[in-house]
């Protein structure tokens, strides 16, 4: 099943960025950094800021797009117990969890300190959040659901109750002819909790070139053409469509770049306006992945982007040195290492007919037993393969044969021990580690 998955992730639409330049790396630079950091997504690039702003000179290597870019909007720290979900007192469902797992590692206690500098660190590069770990808020799926979450970007659509949605009147706006936002289940899953609901769309005549294509219609596609004027304009049609509306929902389909479009669009419409995450690729997801990003090499970070590290040199339980695809025998030499690929979804860990392996180093993993182990028949099931990682001590050094590595660092979704989609601890775990490993580098 995992190989499965793997095949399944590689075949997902990718869509190409034009990225902003960032200061490139000539052979004739220095390779040697203070500390690097494998890996460019939400783990990593929080890891290199905090590793950055103390003074630390720092490296992150990049392979490219990250779980960021399928982000849903909000963040997730501890939103399941068994059936019920974790509204109340999240870190103390947190600490019933077993002392194997990532938050357990950590303590509660510090779990709580480090991931309370989240929302600043997060508002320095750009991006503003809304909750806090006292009590999960409620956040709306596309599909119209109600889920726990801990943090939401502040111009998405969230409750502190589902009672609160009882008597209110929502207008649901699409843009005309964009397909993977679905205004209906929406309006049924408000409908089931006493809201009132509208659906209808609106036209904005910049986005003429695009319904060439019905395939052009896609989110990152549409923020590109909804710029200055064409905001105005979609503004405006949208307080004559929702006129007799409390709130207005829309698709996140504006400012990849920036929130300046979301801003103006919000101050352009005379009722409160929420957004929605949509398919991916997600606008806000490349935005928070390009803000942190764009921050990391302002404060003086090196941010390396399209390669991919394929091996390192070990001495005496320690990594000396990195090589990658396109330094080819050239090395890259740090004091620390932080490793941050992900999990499956993020090929840190590869599936193939008869084995599960981390690719850079070999690094080892809490898997036993043959293939059929790796999964439950039922597709309902919690997935062993879910909870499959690098096997890390107390302060998640990795090990490679048995051995601890003293200089080398995993983080998030890489780690073992946890199952985030049963969970709901993701983001929680992926931000907690990822500071917890900074902590230790610097």
């Amino acid at each position: 099943m995992p190989g499965c998955f793997n095949i399944f992730i590689s075949s997902i639409y990718v869509i190409s960025l034009k990225l902003t330049p960032l200061p490139g790396i000539e052979p004739a630079d220095n390779m040697k950094f203070d500390n690097i950091i494998i890996g460019g997504g939400l783990s990593g690039l929080v890891a290199a800021l905090e590793s950055q702003r103390a003074g630390k000179s720092t490296a992150v290597i990049s392979a490219g797009q990250s779980a960021l870019h399928f982000w849903s909007g909000s963040f997730e720290f501890f939103s399941g117990s068994g059936s019920k979900p974790v509204i109340d007192n999240p870190l103390a469902e947190a600490a019933k969890l077993p002392s194997s797992h990532p938050y357990r590692k950590i303590g509660i206690g510090r779990t709580r300190e480090l991931l309370d500098k989240v929302p600043a660190i997060l508002k320095d590069a750009g991006i503003k959040v809304e909750g806090n770990l006292d009590r999960n808020h409620y956040r709306l799926t596309p599909l119209g659901f109600l889920k726990p979450a801990w943090l939401s970007l502040d111009d998405y659509f969230m409750t502190d109750r589902p009672e609160n949605l009882k008597g209110k009147k929502y207008s649901i706006v699409n843009i005309e002819g964009y397909i993977d936002f679905y205004p209906r289940f929406l309006a049924h899953g408000l409908l089931k909790h006493g809201a009132k609901c509208e659906v209808t769309a609106v036209d904005i005549s910049a986005l003429a070139p695009l319904r060439k294509s019905t395939t052009e219609m896609r989110a990152t596609n549409i923020s590109r053409f909804l710029r200055n004027d064409a905001i105005d304009e979609l503004a405006r049609n949208v307080n004559e469509a929702s006129s007799g509306a409390d709130t207005v929902i829309m698709p996140a389909v504006l400012g990849m770049f920036s929130d300046s479009p979301v801003s103006r669009l919000r101050a352009g419409v005379d009722r409160p306006v929420y957004f929605i995450a949509t398919t991916p690729a997600s606008v806000p997801g490349v935005r928070c992945q390009l803000s942190l990003r764009d921050r990391f090499t302002r404060s003086g970070g090196t941010f390396i982007p399209g390669d991919t590290v394929v091996k390192g040199d070990f001495e005496n339980h320690r990594l000396r040195r990195i090589y990658t695809v396109n330094f080819g025998d050239m090395p890259l030499e740090a004091d620390n290492f932080v490793i941050c690929t992900g999990s499956f979804f993020g090929h840190g860990l590869i599936a193939s007919i008869d084995r599960i392996f981390e690719p850079i180093f070999g690094l080892d993993l809490n898997i036993s037993g043959g293939r059929t182990e790796w999964y439950d028949t039922n597709f309902y099931a919690p997935q062993p393969y879910m909870g499959y990682g690098v096997v890390t001590d107390g302060e998640f050094r990795p090990s490679l044969n048995g051995e601890t590595i003293t200089n080398l660092y995993a983080t998030g979704a890489l780690l073992a021990g946890f199952n985030a989609l049963k969970e709901g601890s993701g983001a929680g775990i992926t931000l907690a580690t990822a500071l917890h490993a900074a902590s230790r580098i610097i």
